[in-house]
């Protein structure tokens, strides 16, 4: 028996617009994360859970589990009922959705009439509506919604049943037709194929789940938001803002789980020659010949170790479908990075980098080949400005480092001289690593620190500013974006020359020999005999894409250009770029997460965006201006 001070203690807490997160007495479950004018119901029909039928609604930011057993289902009914009617005294409108599963014998696998093989089964879904009190809109808004639906490569099918009864088989209606008068709330159901099981016996298939969870997420969403605006008297700007702003500990128990494995080590560090000066020489000496035998420093980590943390980090208890893709993506991610980590130097590091890093694709290997065309190479190759010395650079860097340490006190990277680089310059996490015999010319120095500091320490500092660790040491693959960014930085401030240009279109090229079987000495021809490149910039090129077994890493950074323009062209903006290192396909989830409160505006912007030319190139870019363009000034 649920004692009336139960219900009571949940209102009030409604009332002051917190979260709620209940138990019921007889089994089931309520999740309101806060005073919002709608709500999920599953009802359990037996006494047994079915986990991936009520996973399907606990994603959603209120919902009720009503237990099986006809006294905790009256029960949980007099909770439903009094919920319904605080909400209506607040929002002037309440909608339940109840959510249930098609009997057994209509998800039977279909079979193909000539074959006799086995089909997968379509997805479907069954909207039923009451006619004597129907929100017509609301209803089409959910029947357009679901039938946007593709699960298993299958588009779903979609039936609307009205004037029958708003239940499951073998049910009561959660409200009798004069419980809904009186209260006026509105009533929908929604039936699902339970595509996410085997048909012959059951077993569920996980990824479905997944997918399904989230379809019907976005779908809930929008049919709330429209409900919301056509019913009640709040005027919801955007269906995300709808979702969940408050999370379980299980969330943020994953998410420093995977920042303490990500951050355990550096694969681009761990894949870089610690003699690559020495190999330089001896390559030299023989001819250009002979490919050069690199070595690397020893593992500090042990991968078996981490591979098991990995995947004992229970991200199945991640309600939220949104989170729930992003670890899932960062977790496989992680695996393969694990992997490439203990093929270093060796054949197999070559297919880990293609599933981590990606291949290239036709189009931008034509695009590199047009650069090399059109570049002359006498363009490229004017006088090197003056030389400045590691100490010159770094004094430099710790100059712009403490522009933006003005803004924001809490900004404090760190740079370090390493002897075991020799040369380049990268940043691991919150460092910026220099080489001890490293290079740099004044007309570059403004370049590399936009790209570095304004670009890779920036993300990583407003990462670091939310509330997930993700976001500072990257979400899955966001080494693209975040490459294409901080060379846009570059050419925002005048760093975009033929020469750098022609590099980045080397490097892409460089890597499709790679990818056709070209030993390093093969590369190096190409890049010295083909494209005229000098026999050093040659070496590094070929080093750094033949590194570890081979990287094609260094093909993210003309293909990074090439999205950043696309989106800066389809008048997208450059702060959600900024708020940590993210994918191109992570904008919209990052904005949703904005939306929802959850994520906060970048802390710290790039002091590129105050440039005296900054909007003026930025609006070449989105008059149309392309990459061949750049060849032009």
């Amino acid at each position: 028996m649920m004692p009336e001070s139960y219900i009571t203690d949940i209102l009030s807490r409604l009332a002051a617009d917190k979260r709620v997160r209940r138990e019921l007495p007889d089994g089931g479950r309520l999740y309101l994360d806060r005073r919002l004018p709608f709500i999920c119901v599953y009802r359990r029909t037996s006494g047994t859970k079915n986990e991936s039928a009520e996973q399907l609604i606990a994603t959603q930011s209120a919902f009720l589990i009503m237990p099986a057993g006809n006294p905790g289902l009256r029960e949980a009914g007099r909770l439903l009922r009094s919920l319904a009617t605080s909400q209506i005294e607040h929002f002037e409108g309440f909608l339940i959705i109840e959510i249930w599963l098609s009997p057994p014998e209509e998800y039977k696998a279909p079979v193909h009439e000539e074959s006799g093989e086995s089909l997968v089964p379509s997805p479907m879904f069954r909207v039923h509506t009451d006619t004597r009190r129907r929100p017509t809109q609301v209803v089409q808004t959910l029947v357009r919604t679901l039938s946007k639906i593709r699960v298993l490569r299958q588009t779903a099918r979609i039936e609307w049943v009205s004037g029958k009864g708003v239940c499951p088989p073998c049910c009561r209606p959660l409200l009798s037709a004069k419980e809904i008068r009186s209260i006026g709330c509105h009533v929908i159901g929604l039936e699902v194929r339970p595509v996410f099981q085997d048909p012959s016996d059951g077993e569920v298939f996980p990824g479905v789940v997944r997918a399904l969870r989230r379809a019907l997420g976005r779908v809930f969403n929008q049919t709330f938001h429209s409900f919301a605006r056509l019913e009640t008297n709040i005027q919801p700007r955007h269906y995300h803002t709808l979702g969940r702003r408050s999370f379980v500990k299980a969330v943020w128990e994953a998410d420093r789980r995977l920042a303490e494995i990500s951050s355990s080590f550096d694969l681009l560090l761990q894949a870089t020659p610690t003699n690559a000066e020495a190999q330089w020489l001896e390559f030299r000496k023989v001819g250009f010949e002979a490919a050069p035998k690199f070595q690397y420093r020893p593992l500090a980590v042990d991968a078996t170790e981490l591979k098991s943390k990995l995947f004992q980090i229970p991200l199945d208890r991640i309600e939220d479908a949104t989170l729930a893709h992003l670890f899932l993506q960062k977790q496989d991610e992680l695996d393969r990075k694990i992997t490439m980590l203990t093929d270093v130097g060796t054949k197999k590091f070559l297919p880990g980098s293609i599933q981590v890093y990606g291949s290239v694709k036709t189009k931008l290997v034509e695009l590199a080949s047009d650069i090399i065309r059109r570049a002359s190479i006498r363009s490229s190759r004017k006088p090197a400005g003056r030389k400045l010395r590691v100490e010159d650079f770094s004094r430099l860097a710790y100059e712009e480092i403490h522009r933006y340490k003005a803004v924001d006190p809490t900004f404090h990277p760190s740079i370090e001289i390493r002897d075991d680089m020799y040369s380049g310059i990268l940043v691991s996490q919150g460092t910026l690593l220099i080489g001890n015999k490293a290079s740099f010319t004044l007309d570059r120095a403004e370049a590399i620190l936009q790209h570095e500091i304004g670009t890779h320490l920036l993300t990583y500092h407003n990462g670091n500013c939310q509330p997930f660790r993700q976001l500072s040491l990257g979400l899955a693959g966001y080494d693209v974006l975040q490459e294409g960014l901080a060379v846009l930085a570059e050419y925002i401030v005048d760093g975009m020359s033929h020469s750098r240009l022609r590099t980045l279109a080397a490097r892409m090229l460089a890597v499709k020999t790679l990818l056709d079987g070209a030993s390093f000495v093969d590369t190096y021809r190409v890049l010295t005999r083909q494209m005229g490149f000098g026999k050093r910039i040659a070496y590094t090129i070929t080093m750094r894409v033949h590194r570890a077994g081979g990287l094609t890493k260094d093909a993210v950074y003309l293909q990074g250009l090439v999205e950043i323009f696309d989106y800066l062209g389809n008048g997208g903006e450059i702060e959600p770029l900024l708020v940590g290192k993210i994918a191109t396909d992570h904008i919209p989830l990052v904005e949703e997460l904005r939306l929802r409160q959850i994520l906060s505006p970048p802390t710290l912007h790039p002091n590129y965006l105050n440039y005296p030319h900054y909007t003026e190139k930025i609006d070449r870019i989105r008059r149309g201006m392309n990459i061949l363009d750049l060849l032009k000034g």
